[in-house]
């Protein structure tokens, strides 16, 4: 597992072996296909800025994609937009929403602190997490969030892609109950 050098004091590698490292631990093909989107408007920058991007070139993913506002000024996050699916897990429409809104329950503080890393770092994580929300454990969340934003001025929008599994066609070592990890890109992007 690829950890970031502030997480793990893991000596980094290059940044192609670090992509290729990462993208193999996207158990989703969906996330594969955005993440190779999101490298390829990178150009070889950290990250692509929110103009980088057209909806239009993923549509089948659509519905499970969120964007969110990062406040860069407190750090807050607020979603400028989600698709249906994300509709359908949180039982109310979330656009407009601070993440703080969110009804996490026991998982509050690992979301938090995986935002946080994302805009302090600038760098793509994973992960997965059993029980999305507060009522559904029933289900495993498969999330990718891909900072969007400019070298000079940091991070200012997190792209999001999530899947949502029933628990039961997952296998166990993927389900972990505990949402006490996620990995983050050792390179700079």
């Amino acid at each position: 597992m690829i950890r970031a050098v502030c997480w793990g004091g893991i000596q980094l590698v290059s940044n192609e072996a670090s992509n290729m490292a990462f993208r193999a631990q996207l158990a989703i093909p969906e996330q594969r296909q955005l993440y190779d989107y999101w490298l390829q408007r990178s150009a070889g920058r950290a990250m692509p800025s929110r103009a980088d991007l057209s909806p239009a070139d993923f549509p089948s993913l659509l519905a499970s994609i969120s964007l969110m506002d990062v406040d860069t000024a407190t750090n807050r996050l607020r979603v400028r937009l989600a698709g249906t699916r994300l509709r359908d897990i949180y039982d109310r429409e979330i656009t407009g929403l601070q993440l703080d809104d969110f009804d996490f329950g026991d998982k509050h503080d690992y979301w938090m602190a995986t935002y946080r890393r994302i805009i302090e770092t600038g760098r793509p994580a994973q992960g997965v997490v059993r029980g999305p929300r507060v009522n559904k454990d029933h289900l495993v969340q498969f999330w990718l969030r891909l900072p969007l934003g400019k070298a000079e001025s940091g991070v200012n929008m997190i792209l999001c892609h999530d899947d949502f599994v029933s628990a039961v066609d997952v296998p166990d070592h993927l389900a972990d109950p505990s949402p006490t990890h996620f990995r983050m890109a050792a390179s700079g992007r």
